[in-house]
């Protein structure tokens, strides 16, 4: 019944989340970029497929925004909720049924991660760009070395449990609240949920459906804030609503195992370097002011 629930009010938040992002979009059409709707599309549909296969995709997506420039460093945290909502509530409804996991468990986890992405996005909204590229560059590092520890078998092995109480189910919703909270900055919540889920003693799988779920939750939670500031690009957000969803789709329906091995070694390689352009950015002095003349005054 639990799991009923979730994917209803998933149904109806991601739907009333549309309607919100449709009318925002259709008020501002006159401020729409003239970006390449083929890089756009590939920038988010190609991260979101892999997402689907347990590689995160806010980390890539992030990297390669900050290589292509196809969004400007102060909008890429409020863009990655905001497109990435609606794909990810088809994945969490498409999801959270293959993998068992105790309803209350998940059902408290996920909405931490709501809340906690609620609160995150208020604050990120309105931080200045030096300090979101300061805070993704870390949040990069922070992601890059967690896949590294996972692809060397250095992770907690985890336990059985499929689900968890008393003060290990609070520390799991304390911990999920601050992965929603800092996921709004880039971060992703598919490697600290399965750290977590893992240190706790649940089965590594239970971090699927949590993830699934938390991420489809506390994005579309976010989005809705970063729409209502208005920090995001409208434009990479609907192309890429649309092709994310495509990607998790062809993910889900098509493919049930690829080797990632090399491929998540690359991600990591690629992650370290845009974390190292975000925080050469973040550090970087901004160029005086050239003071204004008495022609260019005129003009």
């Amino acid at each position: 019944m639990v799991i009923l629930i979730l994917q209803v009010c998933m149904v109806l938040f991601a739907g009333t989340f549309s309607v919100f992002l449709g009318r925002d979009v259709v008020k501002h059409k006159d401020t729409i970029s003239d970006k390449s709707v083929a890089g756009l599309a590939a920038s988010s549909g190609i991260p979101l497929f892999f997402d689907a296969l347990g590689i995160g995709s806010f980390a890539p997506q992030t990297t390669i925004y900050k290589i292509t420039h196809l969004i400007p460093d102060k909008l890429i945290p409020g863009s990655l909720n905001v497109m990435c909502a609606i794909p990810c509530a088809i994945s969490c409804i498409l999801y959270i049924t293959v993998i068992k996991v105790d309803p209350l468990t998940l059902f408290s986890t996920v909405a931490a991660s709501a809340v906690g992405a609620a609160i995150g996005a208020k604050f990120v909204s309105k931080l200045p760009e030096k300090k979101i590229q300061l805070g993704m560059g870390l949040a990069l590092i922070i992601v890059a070395i967690i896949m590294i520890i996972r692809q060397l078998g250095l992770m907690p092995p985890g336990g059985t449990a499929e689900g968890l109480v008393g003060w290990k189910l609070i520390a799991a919703i304390a911990g999920c609240f601050i992965i929603g909270a800092v996921m709004t900055i880039g971060i992703g919540n598919y490697g600290p949920t399965m750290a977590l889920t893992y240190s706790l003693g649940m089965s590594p799988a239970c971090a699927f459906p949590i993830m699934m779920a938390s991420g489809a939750y506390l994005m579309t939670a976010a989005g809705f804030t970063f729409v209502k500031e208005g920090m995001y690009d409208r434009k990479a957000c609907v192309v890429g609503t649309f092709a994310g969803a495509i990607g998790i789709i062809i993910a889900v329906t098509l493919v049930k195992s690829l080797p990632l091995t090399i491929l998540t070694w690359i991600v990591i390689v690629a992650i370290f370097y845009a974390s190292f352009m975000m925080l050469r950015s973040a550090f970087k002095k901004a160029a005086p002011e050239t003071p204004e003349t008495p022609e260019t005054e005129a003009a």
